[in-house]
C-alpha cells in the first residue's frame, strides 16, 4: 500500500480540504474595493464607541486624571481591547460593519476562520497604520501632517489590493483569509 493510500485511510480530511480548495473559492466573490472601504470607514466610526467605553473603563480603574498620564498604558490597553473585539467577531465571520455591507471573512477554502487565524489577521491589519505612524515619529510632524500621511498610506494600501490575483488586501493574503460577498441565499439560510 502506498503512502498516499495509507494517509487517505488514516486521515480523509486532506481530501475534503483539497476538494474545498478546488471548488469553493471559484463560487466566492470578492466585494468591490468601494464596498470594502465603506465597511472599513463604518468600522472606524463604530470603533469610536469601543474607544470611549474602553477609555472610560481604563481611566476609572487606573484613577487617571489627565489624558496624558498613562498614555502608553492606555494605548496598550486599547490595542488589547481592539484585538479582543476583532478576533472574537472575525472568528464568528463578521463585524457589524461587515454585516451591514454584506461582507464576510473566511479562510482560503471558504470556511470560517479560527481564532488564531483571526489573531494573525488582526496583527497584520496594523499594516494599515503602522508604517506611516513610524514615519511620523522621527520628523515630529503636526497633527494635520500626520493625518495626511496616514490617509495617504491607507489609500496606497487599499489600491495595492488591485495587484492581488483575487483583489484581496495583502494582510488578508498573508494571514490566509479573504473577504467575500454574502449572497442573499446565505443571508436567508441564517
Amino acid at each position: 500500500m502506498s503512502l498516499k493510500n495509507r494517509r487517505q485511510k488514516i486521515d480523509p480530511l486532506p481530501n475534503v480540504l483539497h476538494e474545498l480548495n478546488t471548488t469553493l473559492p471559484s463560487t466566492l466573490t470578492t466585494p468591490s474595493l468601494t464596498r470594502r472601504m465603506a465597511s472599513w470607514l463604518y468600522e472606524g466610526m463604530l470603533m469610536f464607541g469601543v474607544v470611549f467605553i474602553a477609555g472610560y473603563l481604563f481611566g476609572t480603574l487606573s484613577q487617571t486624571r489627565n489624558a496624558m498620564d498613562n498614555r502608553h498604558a492606555l494605548q496598550a490597553f486599547l490595542f488589547v481591547v481592539f484585538g479582543i473585539y476583532f478576533v472574537w467577531l472575525w472568528s464568528k465571520g463578521q463585524t457589524l460593519a461587515m454585516k451591514t455591507w454584506n461582507i464576510r471573512v473566511v479562510d482560503r477554502a471558504g470556511l470560517p476562520i479560527t481564532q488564531s487565524r483571526a489573531f494573525l489577521r488582526y496583527v497584520l491589519s496594523w499594516l494599515w497604520f503602522l508604517p506611516p505612524l513610524i514615519g511620523v515619529f522621527p520628523f515630529k510632524l503636526s497633527g494635520a501632517e500626520s493625518i495626511v500621511l496616514v490617509m495617504g498610506w491607507v489609500a496606497v494600501w487599499a489600491v495595492l489590493s488591485r495587484f492581488h490575483p483575487d483583489r484581496q488586501f495583502w494582510h488578508d493574503a498573508w494571514s490566509g483569509t479573504r473577504l467575500v460577498s454574502v449572497t442573499r441565499a446565505e443571508k436567508k439560510a441564517k
